[in-house]
């Protein structure tokens, strides 16, 4: 059953990865924003004297991978599945010998993998050299990072799809993609590191899914999060990826039910 799910994410990898001019373009500005961030970040700390949760040295690395990593967020729908949906070509998808969801989250993981494939690496080296950007304190926090960041592809491969599903009501996706766009920057500790929000911001955001996107991994890679600590964050991801997948199949049988093709 999982065969035809495999050709189709080993084949939407090995396209995605030849957009290789479009990713150099995208590390160069994901490059000139994380200066920026590193600029607004250093005077808010040279501008107090208060014990922070987080050093600076901890954030310029904290802000290197949220830049390296910036492209699997799930703030946007994979633009040959909104064209297809708009045109009406989408009752071709369903003809196909293959599960329509299934298809969707394939294609979903490879658009969340690939990009992020291309930009991460020379994003690590540079940083890495020139930038501030530090190694993991231990072999296990750097394991620990590598599973909650397979977590946190997971969690972004469902919001994606669960995106596409919505596709079905809202045609454009544009209202709905500014909305996740805006819970992702914020939920997830993209914009500002979670520990630097008041405590009782921080127990609402803990629960919610976009915390396994970045503060997760992120601060497992610091560890700032003790590695022994991974599971009980492996299994958030897991129940939030379970819960996203049933919703987006459910509201993908509704749409089906209801969808009427003009064109195509």
């Amino acid at each position: 059953m999982m065969r035809p799910h495999l050709a189709i994410l080993q084949a939407r990898i090995r396209v995605l990865l030849q957009y290789r001019a479009a990713a150099a373009a995208g590390f160069g500005t994901q490059l000139f924003w994380g200066f920026i961030r590193m600029m607004i970040f250093g005077a808010f700390y040279q501008s107090t004297s208060d014990p922070q949760p987080m050093t600076y040295e901890e954030v310029v690395t904290y802000i290197w991978l949220s830049q390296a990593m910036l492209v699997m967020m799930p703030w946007n729908v994979e633009e040959d599945v909104r064209e297809l949906i708009r045109s009406g070509n989408v009752v071709y998808e369903m003809l196909r010998p293959v599960e329509l969801y299934g298809l969707w989250f394939s294609r979903s993981l490879a658009f969340r993998f690939a990009p992020p494939l291309l930009r991460a690496l020379p994003m690590f080296v540079i940083a890495g050299m020139f930038l501030g950007m530090s190694a993991p304190p231990s072999g296990a926090s750097a394991a620990a990072w590598a599973a909650a960041t397979l977590g946190a592809l997971l969690v972004s491969a469902s919001l994606t799809t669960l995106l596409s599903v919505s596709l079905l009501w809202t045609v454009t996706g544009e209202g709905v993609s500014r909305l996740v766009f805006s819970a992702v920057v914020f939920g997830s500790g993209l914009a500002v590191p979670i520990p630097l929000f008041p405590e009782w911001l921080q127990q609402i955001l803990y629960f919610l899914p976009f915390r396994n996107l970045v503060d997760v991994p992120f601060r497992l890679y610091l560890g700032h999060i003790p590695p022994s600590q991974v599971w009980a964050c492996l299994l958030h991801s897991a129940i939030w990826v379970a819960m996203l997948i049933l919703a987006g199949k459910l509201l993908l049988n509704r749409g089906l039910r209801r969808m009427v093709i003009q064109g195509g």
